[in-house]
């Protein structure tokens, strides 16, 4: 399930550029506002930029309008919003029974999976990318319209073991290849891509340690140059793709250093997607602080993509992190929190939880939605009831005159069942923004 870059970044229209502008866009937070006034606006935010209106006509197989007081059932089946988790495990689990529970939950709860493309994993010998990996996951998430993100394509976090017998300008050569090659190879698929990870601070010493080479490269071509060389490497290999400069700093620097430096000749912005990392390992960042984080990088007029959030649901002893029922109860409260404040906040466009369970989770934490067994979570749960609950639209209603029916929902996809003279009719349409003209949606 790939994402058109044009519908992509049309849909995102006024409310970011309403926010980039400065000027009000449905009821912004004035700054330094506490948590108890972030959380009591959310249901009203919501409701305004994540719903809408539409005039709908609906016409049967002959094309005629269907005649008035005729039984409809308007049934959402996606979100228009990113919900979405990295999906590194699929497959992968200990046992059999472990893969078909984390499918299930997977697929019941979410809309959109981060596939990994680290560099040193995915071409362990040079020349020999692991694409078949990549395919199987593809096919897997085509087969139940789950869109894709591949992470990341440039990142110095670690190396490939034979780049070190490169020289620095060679290094720098083979990885703008890299992403051109993978920005080509699943065009089609994979229509959004993290192309740089963590630019900010990409000499630090823990980084330079594992990945000399590439670190001595990017600090010889110089970072900006390297970070918008990348960007037009996978825009030239994929024009319609979704580029995302992803960083963990949310603080000005990640603004300064980077994001203002990411434009071409002209001044225009290089990326589609500012990616926020906002991993909670080590404490709750609190409703405040995360509305602050989306105020200060909406100011770009990009959509934002909260790439990878952690909560845990436990507490960590000596070298032990384990989950336990007072943690999960926890971490299910503040998730709801999280997921509200971010679901609220017009320039928001996608949230990515790390990782889906506890089963050899990312610093062996208790970071999932599901136990380390695949057993839903409060959180899970909690997660499921706003995204397939609250924030899921299903009406039942009658056409008036000339077929027509006033729909008020959540953007997204939708089916259509009705009744017509003892014959079972059934139809699909989006619904992205707010229309009054009457929108045709013929039924079969």
């Amino acid at each position: 399930m790939s994402i058109d870059r044009r519908e992509f970044l049309k849909g995102v229209g006024g409310a970011v550029a309403a926010l980039a502008a400065g000027r009000p866009a449905f009821g912004r937070q004035k700054p330094g506002q506490t948590d108890d006034a972030v959380l009591g606006q959310t249901d009203e935010r919501i409701r305004k930029c994540r719903m809408g209106t539409a005039a709908l006509r609906f016409t049967g197989p002959d094309g005629k309008p269907l005649p008035a007081g005729v039984s409809l059932r308007i049934s959402q089946t996606k979100h228009k919003f990113l919900f979405g988790c990295n999906i590194f495990k699929l497959g992968l689990c200990r046992t059999t029974e472990d893969n078909a529970a984390y499918e299930k939950h997977f697929a019941e709860l979410l809309n959109y999976a981060t596939l990994p493309f680290y560099w040193w994993q995915y071409e362990r010998q040079k020349g020999k990318p692991d694409d078949a990996r990549t395919e199987e996951v593809v096919r897997w998430c085509n087969a139940r319209g789950i869109a894709m993100k591949g992470h990341p394509l440039a990142w110095n976090w670690a190396e490939p073991r034979w780049l070190a017998q490169s020289t620095p300008e060679e290094a720098m050569r083979l990885q703008f290849e890299r992403i051109g090659r993978c920005a080509e190879r699943f065009k089609g698929s994979i229509n959004i891509w993290d192309v740089v990870n963590e630019a900010t601070h990409f000499d630090r010493e823990e980084v330079a340690q594992r990945a000399p080479r590439l670190t001595q490269a990017i600090a010889k071509l110089g970072i900006g140059e390297y970070v918008r060389t990348a960007f037009k490497t996978a825009r030239q290999a994929n024009p319609q793709a979704i580029l995302v400069i992803n960083d963990y700093r949310t603080d000005p620097a990640f603004a300064e250093k980077v994001v203002s430096q990411l434009v071409d000749e002209a001044g225009k912005p290089m990326y589609d997607v500012i990616g926020i990392q906002s991993h909670m390992h080590g404490g709750y960042w609190g409703a405040a602080r995360a509305w602050d984080v989306c105020e200060r990088f909406a100011k770009f007029g990009k959509p934002l993509h909260f790439t990878e959030t952690t909560v845990v649901s436990g507490p960590k002893k000596d070298s032990a992190w384990t989950t336990t029922p007072e943690g999960e109860k926890e971490q299910a409260r503040l998730v709801s929190e999280f997921y509200r404040v971010l679901f609220s906040h017009p320039a928001v466009e996608a949230v990515t939880w790390w990782d889906f369970t506890d089963q050899n989770a990312w610093q062996q934490a208790p970071a999932g939605l599901v136990r380390e067994d695949m057993s839903p979570k409060p959180a899970y749960e909690q997660l499921h009831s706003l995204v397939k609950g609250k924030w899921w639209t299903k009406v039942e209603t009658v056409t008036g005159s000339s077929g027509n029916v006033d729909f008020q929902g959540f953007f997204g996809q939708y089916e259509i069942e009705a009744k017509l003279g003892g014959r079972s009719l059934s139809g699909k349409f989006s619904f992205s923004e707010s229309r009054k003209t009457p929108a045709d949606i013929q039924l079969a």
